[in-house]
């Protein structure tokens, strides 16, 4: 059965006892459900240490007689009657001896697919404002999150508020003029970003930065239509509340 190409080892032991009625388990889906069920075994049958079990189980109930009709059987009764949701087990023929009938707890196997623990990265985002409410904003990279998007100047973590200004050319500030805010999170499908808002009130615009094609000088309410980011509108929107002084 093994040296068959392309074909797995299930297909492979259903071709054999069906076509053949040579003795071979099968584990297809139908099959691992009503077994997971029979015999309560926990866990998600995709992790080896599960399937192994699993297997294990199949090849003790396949019988060495009328092999080809035990292996359509039970095919059968997984399709049509042990069903992932809401499985008939008043016509199940091995009701009685059902171990996850049993305890009441059909639905609970087999177990579903662990969700994978999404990595949490962390950075910071600078909202360099004006007294006038006016707020600095960097347009994405095309490629990546938020591609070509408008968003406060995101940094990494660590990036310290003296290399920000320095990296756009503005004074050194007081340390009163820069505050930072609690962290919030922003979930993304692969992964969670917790962002650092750090509110830096600078002397611009006009000053040392100039609107050109990826910085810009923005204020909420204005006539001019930007692609924000979700975190520029929420920090844009806070600039009102927030107060440095």
């Amino acid at each position: 059965l093994e040296t068959l190409p392309g074909i797995g080892r299930s297909t492979a032991g259903a071709i054999a006892a069906i076509a053949g009625g040579i003795r071979a388990p099968i584990l297809d889906g139908n099959v691992k459900r009503v077994l997971a069920r029979f015999h309560a075994v926990d866990g998600y049958p995709g992790e080896s240490t599960v399937a192994k079990h699993l297997w294990a189980l199949a090849d003790e109930h396949t019988p060495s007689e009328r092999v080809a009709d035990y292996t359509q059987a039970i095919m059968d009764l997984g399709a049509t009657i042990c069903v992932r949701s809401r499985p008939d087990c008043r016509a199940c023929p091995v009701a009685d001896r059902c171990q996850a009938l049993a305890t009441e707890h059909t639905e609970r196997y087999p177990g579903r697919k662990p969700k994978k623990e999404k990595p949490v990265r962390q950075a910071r985002m600078f909202i360099a404002h004006d007294n006038a409410g006016a707020c600095l904003l960097e347009r994405r990279p095309p490629e990546g999150i938020w591609g070509s998007l408008w968003t406060p100047p995101e940094r990494p973590f660590d990036t310290a508020v003296e290399d920000f200004l320095q990296e756009f050319g503005f004074p050194p500030l007081p340390p009163f003029r820069a505050r930072t805010a609690p962290s919030f999170r922003h979930t993304f499908t692969h992964f969670h970003l917790d962002i650092e808002p750090v509110y830096v009130e600078v002397d611009g615009p006009p000053g040392a930065v100039r609107d050109t094609d990826d910085v810009r000088w923005y204020r909420s309410g204005s006539n001019d239509a930007l692609g924000l980011s979700a975190p520029a509108v929420k920090l844009i929107a806070s600039l009102s509340e927030f107060t440095l002084r």
